[in-house]
C-alpha cells in the first residue's frame, strides 16, 4: 500500500498528450480509494524523453505512462524492461522502484484483452483469422495478446510493409503479412478486426478501408478512443458488425500501472466508463 504521508505523482508522457483522458482516469482512482496524490500530462518532445524520465526519481513520482511517440525509443532509456516489454518491443509504462531505477513493462495488452472480455464475454480469439492494421507500439501489443489468446493466423497489415514483416521476424507464430494494397481482400473470413493505428482519431484522417468482404459475425475494434466511435466503428456498425473502442482499453491498462505504483488494484465500473466517456466526443464527424 502507498505511503499516506506521501503525496503521490504519476503521469503520462506523450507529444502531443493533452488530448490523453489518462488524469481524468488516474485522478478518479486518487479520489475513490482515499490517496493524497495528482496524475498529471506531462508533454515531452522527442528529444527532451530521456532527461524527463531520469528526472522521474529526483521529482519523487511512482511512475508514468508512455503514449504516442516514445513507447519503443523508452527502452533504451529505462534500466530493466520486464518480459512482456522485451517481448512486445515497447513499453507503455514506467514505475520507479524505491532505489530510483526504471522498470519498464507494457500493459497495453493486458489492457486490450480486459477491454474485449468485459464487453464480449464469449470472444475466443481462436474462433478465426484476426486482421490487424498497423506495425507500431499498440500493433505490437495486440498481436501479442491475441497470439498470447491462441490466435491460429493474425494476417498483420501495414503501409510500409518491412515494418510488419519485422514484427514477424521477433514474435514468429501465426502471423502473416499482407501488403497494403489487398488489405481490402484481406477481409474475407476474418473473425477480428482491429485497427491499431492513430487513423480515426481526432484530427487524422479515417482509416482506408473497405469493409465489404468482412463477415457481419466478425468482431471489430479500435485502440483509438477519441472519437468514441471511429469512422472504422461506425462502418462496421453499419455493416453489421460488433463494435468496441478504445476506451475500455485505456481504464484496464491503468489497473496494473497502479498495482506496481501504489499497491491497490482499482476496478473499472461501468461509473467510471460512463464519467470518461461523457468527456469525449461521440462521433469522428463530431
Amino acid at each position: 500500500m502507498a505511503n499516506p504521508e506521501r503525496f503521490l505523482l504519476a503521469g503520462v508522457m506523450g507529444w502531443p498528450v493533452m488530448h490523453s483522458r489518462s488524469p481524468k482516469l488516474h485522478n478518479y482512482w486518487f479520489e475513490k480509494y482515499g490517496l493524497a496524490g495528482s496524475y498529471v500530462p506531462l508533454a515531452v518532445k522527442p528529444e527532451g524523453l530521456r532527461t524527463a524520465l531520469r528526472a522521474l526519481p529526483s521529482l519523487c513520482f511512482s511512475g508514468c505512462n508512455l503514449t504516442i511517440p516514445h513507447k519503443q525509443a523508452a527502452m533504451a532509456i529505462v534500466d530493466e524492461n520486464d518480459l512482456i516489454a522485451r517481448k512486445i518491443g515497447a513499453i507503455s509504462c514506467v514505475v520507479v522502484r524505491p532505489d530510483g531505477s526504471l522498470l519498464g513493462s507494457n500493459n497495453d495488452c493486458y489492457g486490450f484483452i480486459h477491454n474485449i472480455v468485459q464487453e464480449f464475454p464469449d470472444w475466443r480469439a481462436d474462433t478465426g483469422p484476426a486482421v490487424v492494421i498497423g506495425a507500431g507500439g499498440g500493433a505490437r501489443a495486440v498481436v501479442y495478446a491475441l497470439a498470447e489468446r491462441g490466435a491460429r493466423e493474425i494476417r498483420l497489415i501495414n503501409r510500409t510493409f518491412a515494418h510488419a514483416q519485422r514484427i514477424v521476424e521477433e514474435f514468429g507464430g501465426p502471423i502473416t503479412v499482407v501488403p497494403w494494397q489487398e488489405r481490402h481482400i484481406s477481409l474475407a473470413g476474418a473473425a477480428m478486426l482491429v485497427n491499431a493505428t492513430s487513423q480515426g482519431m481526432v484530427g487524422n484522417p479515417p482509416l482506408d478501408l473497405n469493409l465489404a468482404k468482412l463477415p457481419q459475425n466478425a468482431l471489430v475494434a479500435d485502440i483509438i478512443y477519441i472519437p468514441r466511435e471511429t469512422a472504422l466503428l461506425a462502418a462496421a456498425r453499419a455493416h453489421g458488425n460488433r463494435t468496441i473502442s478504445g476506451l475500455g482499453m485505456l481504464l484496464h491498462q491503468g489497473r496494473p500501472a497502479w498495482k506496481a505504483w501504489f499497491g491497490v488494484e482499482p476496478e473499472v465500473t461501468p461509473e467510471l466508463h460512463a464519467l470518461l466517456a461523457a468527456t469525449i466526443p461521440q462521433s469522428w464527424q463530431a
